[in-house]
């Protein structure tokens, strides 16, 4: 109860934001993105050195970026959702396949526009949604043994929809999603800043402090009146919803659909939650999440650049996409590392502090 309750302030005195941006500054190394806002810089800064500021920072890199990372980045979001509430879901990966065929499908044998296609694709992946929250916060299955068998279960449902990867939508659906607003803004960011509008309006609701609360301690806060199962359903439900729009951005990126596609973005996107501050128990933020995801999406960018870089430099040298994979997966393993040090640092002290506040204010009031 203790714990719980400990918990709860941390992240209440994490949640406010001091008015003086010297104070902000002087907060920030505090707070849990912290670690996920410095790692996403250091690799804004080598992909600037690898690449060239100017070839990096350009509109056509910016874009191909937003254009084919988005799907991506959003699971991350949706997965920070469920870490939040103290929950999560390995199947969000494979959920992304789902809508993808689920679109294409319903456009190519019934005929319907894209919009109500993408309908579809969005209301198949809060379905998956409820099923995984019915598992592990009604049934109070093993969540990650209930979601990694789901992967099973919702692959099956995507060969048996679509046996083989298949269909063709217009080529204008591609590059409306290409496209770049005002000549610098890309189209496909649009989709990240309707989910971060939405957030930041849910933040101000009492889903958005009640997913804290049962996120920090469920016991604690249905003691309080707020219940668990009900701010999961809402978190799980959300999370479908960002799920959904993430799988209508692969669709209008690949224009096809494939049955076994994005299975094993559910435990990067995990990952990426941990690697930018965002853990279990109600601690972090969505930016923590936007943060790691972006990190982890700019170093794999970063590699193909930089080998062809260290061809350049060393004649004869080659080196396969095994290297690839590895040097970028032992970057991001480190800054996992960084991070799960820093966090146990950040709740540590913030932990002696507000002890030492209630020590100090319960003397004052043994003095009076």
């Amino acid at each position: 109860m203790e714990r719980g309750k400990t918990i709860m302030e941390l992240n209440k005195r994490l949640q406010e934001t001091p008015f003086n941006i010297i104070d902000r500054l002087r907060a920030f190394p505090r707070r849990p993105s912290f670690m996920g806002f410095t790692l996403f810089f250091v690799a804004i800064l080598l992909n600037s050195i690898v690449r060239g500021p100017g070839e990096f920072f350009s509109v056509s890199t910016m874009n191909t970026l937003f254009v084919t990372q988005m799907p991506f980045l959003l699971l991350v979001l949706a997965q920070g959702i469920l870490l939040i509430s103290g929950t999560l879901d390995v199947s969000i990966g494979i959920q992304l396949g789902l809508v993808n065929v689920v679109t294409i499908m319903t456009i190519q044998e019934w005929g319907v526009p894209f919009i109500v296609g993408a309908m579809f694709g969005i209301l198949v992946a809060m379905i998956a949604s409820l099923v995984c929250w019915l598992l592990v916060s009604v049934w109070r299955l093993p969540t990650l043994l209930a979601s990694f068998a789901l992967i099973s279960v919702i692959l099956g449902v995507n060969v048996l929809i679509m046996d083989v990867p298949q269909g063709r939508l217009p080529m204008e659906i591609f590059h409306m999603y290409n496209a770049t607003i005002f000549g610098f803004v890309p189209a496909a960011a649009l989709a990240l800043i309707l989910v971060m509008v939405i957030w930041l309006f849910i933040k101000r609701t009492p889903f958005g402090t009640n997913i804290y609360a049962v996120g920090a301690n469920p016991q604690n806060a249905y003691a309080a009146g707020i219940s668990p199962v009900k701010v999961q359903f809402q978190a799980f439900m959300f999370k479908g919803f960002i799920t959904g729009i993430a799988g209508i951005c692969l669709t209008m990126n690949a224009l096809s659909g494939n049955p076994l596609q994005g299975e094993a973005l559910g435990l990067r996107s995990l990952a990426a939650c941990i690697v930018g501050g965002l853990t279990f128990g109600g601690w972090g933020t969505m930016s923590s999440a936007l943060y790691g995801g972006s990190f982890m999406i700019l170093v794999q960018s970063m590699m193909h650049p930089l080998f062809s870089w260290l061809s350049e430099m060393f004649p004869g040298l080659q080196l396969g996409t095994y290297w690839h994979n590895m040097i970028s997966d032992t970057i991001i393993f480190l800054g996992l590392l960084l991070s799960i040090v820093t966090i146990k640092g950040q709740r540590e002290a913030l932990r002696i502090s507000i002890r030492d506040k209630y020590s100090s204010k319960r003397r004052e009031d043994h003095a009076k």
